[in-house]
């Protein structure tokens, strides 16, 4: 979207650039990243960077309302519900499109999803300095960080985020099989970063009210949880998690399990920002869209893509055995703007907000590219120039 920029990077990439970036991110984790890495960067312009940043804040002052809060308890089951203080949401996610204005003809953020769930925080400080230190021509001065943070002020910001005022030991990485997962970088990093050891579901243990794992056959009191485990999964695999997310425990969620659910599809309906195409849960449709080629049927309680649908039918949403259990939402149409040189690639930007006192706070970014149908990986076989990257935007920017 910066034309020089967007050539230069070009002209000087090469497969052997590309191949130390792979080096040094593996490197740095002592194991190969288990999902693909884009060639490239996305470099915003200020105008683009300034929507975003717009769309963002908007979205997320809407989910922290007073009346969306109201409402949000709907979202979680209560065999879901995970008892203890919820405070406001740690982290938040909110997932951009970015499309061409049919009316303007500019580039604009268009909501696709959002989260109150931690994303890839400590891979996307990584991956910000293997694109440094592999290509030459990313250009000087540019950020992938926001509120005035560099690398080392937004690894200290993350830490101060997690670890409280807890000694790191005190503090783990929660996750079901955290080695068997495709985020295990992100562990890696965020354990390097701070501290705090990665602890598995299966090694916690529970007495009472306190939780304990062990370290060198020591038991080492739990005081804060940062939480990766998500239900949709332990449910996939018949696990029992009862001990840890059924009972009133004397730990702090950084952040709460409920935020899961209360930000997330289910909150598609109730926004009404520009930015935000038309959602509804399908039990609330007072007649059927004409035109549903142009939605997307989005189950609520599924995640990291399953079980949605782009080709849906009035059949498909009559067959709903529980409609309020959906959402429709209208389709987003991703401008292939980044030029590759097997053509366009469409970019979606994860904008990533944390909080130390209540206030959410904008610090970074992640970018999904892709030239399939949709950003899943089923949708972008044998395709080069996609997968996980970064936005950079120009520095001096009040943001």
């Amino acid at each position: 979207m910066i034309p020089d920029l967007r050539r230069a990077f070009n002209a000087g990439f090469t497969v052997e650039r590309y191949a130390a970036l792979q080096g040094f991110l593996d490197g740095a984790v002592g194991f190969h990243v288990d999902f693909r890495i884009c060639e490239t960067p996305l470099f915003l312009s200020d105008a683009v960077t300034g929507k975003l940043v717009e769309a963002a804040h908007e979205i997320v002052a809407e989910v922290t309302s007073p009346a969306y809060l109201a409402e949000a308890h709907r979202a979680v089951p209560p065999e879901l519900a995970v008892p203890g203080e919820e405070g406001l949401p740690v982290f938040l996610q909110v997932d951009f499109a970015l499309v061409r204005d049919p009316g303007s003809g500019e580039i604009e953020p268009r909501l696709i999803e959002l989260q109150g769930f931690p994303s890839l925080y400590g891979f996307q400080w990584l991956l910000d300095r293997g694109y440094r230190a592999s290509y030459p021509a990313m250009p000087a001065g540019f950020t992938p960080y926001f509120g005035g943070l560099d690398e080392v002020t937004y690894a200290a910001y993350l830490r101060e985020v997690i670890l409280g005022d807890s000694a790191p030991e005190n503090v783990i990485l929660l996750e079901i099989e955290p080695d068997k997962q495709k985020t295990r970088v992100d562990f890696s990093v965020t354990e390097d970063l701070t501290g705090m050891p990665i602890v598995g579901v299966d090694q916690v243990e529970v007495r009472g009210r306190k939780v304990y794992y062990r370290k060198d056959g020591r038991p080492i009191p739990v005081e804060r949880i940062y939480n990766r485990v998500i239900f949709d999964e332990a449910t996939r695999k018949g696990l029992d998690l009862g001990a840890i997310f059924s009972r009133a425990l004397d730990v702090t969620w950084v952040g709460h399990p409920n935020w899961f659910l209360k930000i997330s599809k289910f909150s598609l309906p109730f926004l009404k920002s520009r930015y935000a195409p038309p959602a509804h849960f399908v039990s609330d449709l007072h007649e059927i869209p004409e035109d549903l080629e142009n939605y997307v049927l989005k189950p609520l309680f599924s995640f990291a893509g399953l079980g949605v649908e782009i080709q849906v039918t009035a059949e498909r949403l009559r067959s709903l055995a529980h409609p309020e259990h959906y959402i429709l939402q209208r389709k987003v149409d991703y401008e292939p703007l980044v030029i590759t040189p097997d053509g366009g690639a469409k970019a979606e930007v994860r904008m990533m907000f944390a909080s130390r006192d209540g206030r959410p706070r904008l610090i970074n970014n992640l970018v999904r590219m892709s030239k399939g149908a949709m950003m899943g990986v089923d949708f972008n076989k044998d395709k080069t120039w996609i997968g996980a990257s970064q936005a950079y935007h120009a520095p001096g920017l009040s943001y």
